[in-house]
């Protein structure tokens, strides 16, 4: 069984923020600020803000502000107390144990019961909720008993890091519950903050709850340098953000690109994680040239992929070695070197050849491919989309390209509404359970195997993974990754470092996002 770790206390959750003894004021000797505004970039409109029904970084992050977690994921990865003070797990059972005093943003207390029926809404595929199978496993139910403030659940087949998945999911209160319209541009949560104003494609507005006393670990409402306000605001063009930041217009952006070395050389503060920059899928829907696992080697070796990762990356980033980013999960072995092909332009050819896509007198080949690439990454991916064309039409394939919006990700490559037969998509998870959705069962609408991934291999080897508890599952995690690479189902090509940069402020992240209980105004 595995049980709950002594608590972590918000100090530890902010190495690098000394704001919890009596001194208001950082290492370097600037003041904290009570109170004020602070103003984060969005990179992206979050849209649809109900948590339960978005798989949008930009909502997550949003979300975060307004939604609590049973268990909160600190700075370093390990897993600390949210709204559940204490729980243990095994492979099919967690029971989570409430904080006490613990309230809505409209004063109504949060109950056991409310967190049971968080998890049966989203347990139930007529829901259609995104978190299924992320952080609600198939077929999970919940039991509460509110007077001991307990949730107790089950699940009718071992799931490895049992806890930590029904731990992430966000917590929607009653009223929410009832009517959850009203959480596409609202919000019904105990989080720190309340949405007072929405301004789609624009900004979004957030006032903090004086009352709020359950965040990560022992954090307390009284520390200094809390802000009164954030505003979100939405600016998708990274050299804006980047100035606006010099200009002291906003306290934080997430500024990846070439921008980032005039942030890096004006000092400013930085905290940053080495995300999942690169993947190549294939649709391998009956009649896509994906289909065939010659196709999907041919194509992937025709690709230098070291130089696509350097390109993507704006050569800050590394070849990718899991399909969880390192840092972000519990795992870290390296399931991807021994199993990508190498570059080998002849070889591709040949290949085609005999998967019947001959190039012909004029070297053309009776093989067109349609790829999607997000517009939302800017034009380093953009670029990485062209190099790949490049390499593909010197084989005679003809290659159109689509930009595609955030949104547009959800709608035509996950949701299974574009006639894409090739796409980058970076698809960034911390636990490789995660991953499980989106290579088994039923393609869209009526599942999320948006590339219609078929391998026995996978299922069988997170079926043995899904028996063990915690960390001791993560070498049968990685015979299931090693599974998909195998056959070429996914092609992991890069990871790149994702700074968020910061000025009149200091913040912690935790799993890419920034941790609203530990923003600090500086003066």
């Amino acid at each position: 069984m595995r049980t709950a770790p002594t608590i972590v206390t918000a100090c530890a959750l902010l190495v690098a923020i000394t704001a919890c003894g009596a001194d208001s004021s950082t290492p370097d000797g600037r003041r904290l600020v009570d109170g004020g505004t602070f103003t984060m970039v969005l990179t992206a409109d979050p849209g649809n803000l109900d948590p339960h029904l978005t798989s949008l970084s930009p909502t997550l992050q949003v979300d975060r502000f307004l939604y609590d977690s049973l268990v909160t994921i600190d700075e370093s990865g390990a897993m600390t107390a949210g709204l559940a003070q204490t729980w243990t797990a095994t492979p099919t059972e967690a029971v989570f144990t409430l904080r006490a005093g613990i309230t809505c943003a409209d004063g109504s207390p949060l109950t056991a019961g409310t967190v049971a029926r968080n998890i049966a809404f989203v347990a139930d595929p007529a829901n259609g909720s995104s978190r299924l199978g992320i952080f609600v496993p198939p077929g999970a139910s919940a039991t509460a008993d509110d007077t001991e403030r307990t949730v107790t659940v089950t699940v009718p087949a071992a799931t490895a890091f049992l806890d930590r998945m029904v731990g992430g999911l966000h917590i929607v209160c009653d009223r929410g519950l009832a009517d959850r319209s009203m959480l596409a541009r609202g919000a019904d949560g105990t989080g720190m903050f309340t949405l007072t104003e929405a301004v789609p494609d624009d900004h979004y507005t957030l006032t903090r709850r004086r009352e709020y006393a359950w965040g990560p670990g022992d954090w307390r409402a009284d520390q200094p340098g809390l802000p009164d306000t954030v505003v979100l605001r939405v600016i998708p063009n990274e050299t804006t953000a980047a100035n606006l930041l010099l200009s002291d217009q906003v306290n934080a952006a997430t500024v990846a690109g070439a921008d980032g070395e005039r942030l890096r050389a004006r000092n400013l503060f930085a905290r940053e994680v080495l995300a999942t920059a690169g993947q190549l899928w294939f649709n391998q829907r009956a009649g896509m040239p994906g289909a065939s696992d010659a196709v999907r080697r041919a194509l992937t070796q025709a690709l230098d992929l070291r130089a696509l990762a350097q390109v993507v990356t704006g050569g800050q980033g590394r070849p990718s070695t899991s399909l969880v980013a390192p840092g972000l999960g519990p795992c870290g072995l390296d399931t991807v070197t021994a199993h990508l092909p190498g570059h080998d332009v002849a070889a591709a050819g040949a290949a085609l050849d005999r998967a019947g896509y001959p190039a012909g007198a004029d070297g053309r080949r009776p093989l067109s491919l349609a790829l999607y690439y997000p517009s939302s990454l800017g034009p380093r991916m953009q670029a990485g989309a062209e190099l790949a064309q490049q390499a593909w039409s010197g084989l005679g394939i003809t290659v159109t390209l689509t930009a595609v919006t955030e949104a547009e990700i959800g709608t035509q490559i996950i949701g299974g509404q574009g006639a894409w037969s090739v796409a980058f998509v970076p698809l960034g998870v911390v636990l490789p359970s995660e991953l499980v959705p989106f290579f088994s069962g039923s393609a869209p609408p009526d599942g999320m195997n948006f590339a219609a991934v078929s391998n026995d291999a996978y299922m069988a080897a997170t079926g043995q993974a899904a028996s063990l508890s915690g960390d001791r599952a993560c070498a049968e995690w990685a015979a299931a990754e090693e599974a998909l690479l195998r056959d070429l189902d996914v092609v992991p090509f890069a990871d790149g470092a994702r700074p968020t940069f910061g000025t009149g402020a200091e913040f912690a992240l935790s799993q890419g996002s920034v941790l609203p209980g530990s923003i600090r105004m500086l003066r």
